[in-house]
Order: C-alpha cells, then sequence, then structure tokens
C-alpha cells in the first residue's frame, strides 16, 4: 500500500490523519515542518505528501516547489485559505490537489487514491510520450515545455502544462471551467471556479500572439483549443 508523508505542525491533525489512514493499509510518516519533512523523505520511499501550507519557518508552498524541482512525487496541499489565488499558486507550484481546512479524512483518503491513480496513468502515458505539434508550435511532453514558431523554448508551469494536455486531446471541444480542471485534477473544483480564468490567462500569455487565437474564450461556455492541425511527432 501507499506510504504517506503529512507535513503539519498541528499534532491533533497529524495524530487524527495517522490513525484513520493507517485504517485503510497506509504507512503513515508525519513531519512537522521542512527540516522533519526532508529527513523522512531520506529515511523512507515515500509516494505521496499530504502539508499544510502554514508551517512554521519555511512555508508549505515553498516546500512545494522546492520538492517538485527534485522529484514528480505527488503532493496535496491542505489549506485554512481555500481562495482562488491560493490555490492557483499551489497548483502553478505543482500540487496536484487542494482541500481547504476543516476537512473530511475519508476525503482526504479519496483523493489520495485519485491522485496516485492518475499519477500512474501519468507515467503510463509518458513512458510512450511524443511530441505533439499544433499548428506552428510544438509541446514537448518529457520536458513541459512548449517551443515557438521560431525554436524559441518556452518552460511551462505544471498547471499550464496539465491544462494544456487537456485542450489539446480534444481540440475544437468547449471544455467548462469545472471540466477542465476536473480534467486536470481528476475531481471537481467548482469553488475555484475563477482559477481557471487565471491558469488560461497565462498560458495564453506563454503562448505569445498566437495564445488568443489558439485558446478562445467562448462566452457563457468555457474555452476551447482552436488549432487548425495537430499531430505527433519526433521532435
Amino acid at each position: 500500500m501507499y506510504r504517506i508523508l503529512v507535513v503539519d505542525d498541528d499534532e491533533e491533525i497529524t495524530t487524527l490523519l495517522s490513525q484513520y489512514m493507517e485504517r485503510f493499509g497506509f504507512e503513515v510518516h508525519v513531519a512537522s515542518d521542512g527540516a522533519s519533512m526532508h529527513s523522512q523523505l531520506k529515511a523512507h520511499a515515500i509516494d505521496l505528501v499530504v502539508m499544510d501550507v502554514m508551517l512554521p519557518g519555511v512555508d508549505g508552498l515553498t516546500l512545494a516547489r522546492l520538492l517538485r524541482q527534485q522529484s514528480q512525487m505527488p503532493i496535496i496541499m491542505l489549506t485554512a485559505r481555500a481562495e482562488s489565488y491560493d490555490c492557483v499558486v499551489g497548483l502553478e507550484l505543482g500540487a496536484d490537489d487542494y482541500m481547504g481546512k476543516p476537512f473530511e479524512p475519508r476525503e482526504l483518503v479519496a483523493r489520495i487514491h485519485s491522485v496516485m491513480r492518475r499519477q500512474a496513468t501519468a507515467q503510463a502515458d509518458t513512458s510512450q510520450a511524443a511530441n505533439v505539434r499544433f499548428d506552428a508550435w510544438t509541446l514537448q511532453r518529457l520536458e513541459r515545455q512548449v517551443v515557438d514558431p521560431q525554436g524559441t523554448v518556452v518552460p511551462l508551469s505544471y498547471a499550464e502544462y496539465r491544462l494544456l494536455c487537456t485542450l489539446l486531446e480534444a481540440p475544437r471541444r468547449v471544455f467548462s471551467r469545472e471540466q477542465l480542471l476536473e480534467q486536470a485534477r481528476g475531481r471537481s473544483m467548482d469553488s475555484l471556479d475563477r482559477s481557471v480564468d487565471l491558469l488560461i490567462s497565462r498560458l495564453r500569455h506563454k503562448l505569445g500572439e498566437d495564445g488568443p487565437s489558439l485558446i478562445k474564450t467562448v462566452r457563457g461556455a468555457g474555452y476551447m483549443l482552436d488549432a487548425r492541425q495537430i499531430q505527433a511527432c519526433v521532435a
């Protein structure tokens, strides 16, 4: 079963989560700050990190960014401030899911299973991934970046990459905001409706002057990718 690291300085929460998740067969390890988190990661082969945003010393968002630079290990963020901006920052930094406090432990268990299923699917897809050319742009899936018509590499954040992949899978299909986040995160996130607008805006900016024409807003419905040609390619 999965080995989970819970990073939270609230001992009551870590004890509750440990006892509850162990009932489902999880092996649970606990850390209260960044230093103890790194110690646990070195000592155990952790499969997924559940991390609070508000931590003593280095905050959870910074730790998530540092962890994502070193590993693709799934991360679920916990926060008492489930506002769109905070959630967008977490997703941009590479968090796989976001839960606002208070929450039901059984929902966290369900989220862990969902994230791990997506992780397994993503690893299978990456192992046979081809680059994808859409009009004059190329998405390099292994590197999680796009190459513009002049050959310039444009890095994508984790969230931007996931959104672009979702749009590329069904060109000219209109996705609602809820559908985009559900496709990218594996669940509905109605309360974060406006966060999609921010992510779409950033992705369009990365695509330069082609951004608005490639990713179109369908008023009252959502967004769609309007590329004239999409094909898999080797380079």
